[in-house]
């Protein structure tokens, strides 16, 4: 059974957004602006208000459904390769994914390369969630979200507290994760057609911008996180499209979870799109998705 008509929408969205956001000769601050208007491939959820916070000198933004579990948070980090999106574009999404999992969340704009390159935005991560702390939610009632560079990010900031010891958030939802920084797997030219939202240069433009340290080594295991040490990590559920120049880097976070013996499922969309959930509220496949990640964080959130 073939995609829906709704999610064929979706992609034709993405793809016309990418065309005009591609155009040559534009100025950053207008690719951005036009790479944040992806919000609307989604609806505005049902009994989710919204607040702008400071997380310790973070922005963020919360969205808070109706009836949310007080008790429980998530912290959301948006999509954009470091160098686009913010938590305005990933409002709606990441209120839908709150309101499945009935928990607020708190939806970081994290800084941004060129002009922040890596570590930034995983300080920036590490920041707010010692901002939850402070806030009185306990660890294991925190759940890591995002998707593409967010989904990276929700699998690296858990890491980073362990190599230093501390708790970690009690679940993770990777969407759309980039794992592979070598940007050699296969998928990435299989589904260049696929794929309305990512290219091989697109990928290779966001890397250069992230990723500036001099010598920097792309299987470098703090950045790949195909070649971490995934011991310890709380349960992980990663999302995907099989039409996402990543899909293999999804794939193969999925396979190293198990290596690594960590609780976890692995779901790949069928034709699905690169950062997906920005459908959400519009494309039923999408809608489905995301309630598993509500059922997962419900399901794993203060175990």
């Amino acid at each position: 059974m073939g995609a829906s008509p709704e999610a064929h929408e979706f992609a034709e969205f993405f793809a016309s957004v990418s065309a005009r956001s591609s155009t040559p000769g534009l100025d950053l601050a207008v690719i951005r602006d036009i790479i944040d208007s992806n919000h609307k491939a989604s609806t505005e959820p049902e009994g989710v208000t919204y607040a702008e916070v400071d997380a310790n000198g973070v922005p963020a933004l919360w969205a808070i459904p109706e009836g949310a579990d007080p008790d429980k948070a998530l912290l959301h980090f948006h999509f954009g390769g470091s160098v686009a999106a913010s938590m305005h574009s990933d409002r709606k999404a990441a209120g839908h994914i709150a309101k499945a999992a009935g928990a607020r969340s708190l939806v970081v704009d994290f800084r941004r390369a060129p002009e922040h390159p890596h570590p930034a935005q995983l300080d920036d991560a590490e920041t707010a969630y010692r901002w939850l702390l402070s806030q009185g939610y306990e660890p294991r009632n925190i759940g890591s979200t995002g998707h593409s560079i967010g989904g990276t990010l929700a699998v690296m900031l858990p890491l980073r507290l362990l190599a230093q010891g501390e708790a970690t958030p009690g679940a993770i939802v990777s969407i759309s994760p980039w794992t592979d920084l070598t940007i050699q797997n296969a998928s990435v030219d299989a589904n260049e057609d696929n794929d309305k939202l990512l290219s091989r240069s697109t990928l290779e433009f966001f890397r250069a911008a992230w990723l500036q340290e001099p010598g920097v080594d792309f299987t470098d295991p703090q950045i790949s996180l195909v070649n971490a040490d995934l011991t310890g990590l709380p349960p992980t559920t990663v999302h995907y499209g099989e039409y996402e120049t990543l899909a293999d880097d999804g794939a193969q976070l999925g396979r190293r979870l198990t290596d690594f013996k960590v609780t976890s499922e692995v779901h790949p969309m069928p034709e699905g799109q690169h950062s997906f959930i920005m459908g959400a509220g519009r494309v039923p496949e999408v809608d489905q998705a995301i309630q598993q990640m509500g059922q997962w964080l419900r399901t794993h959130l203060g175990a």
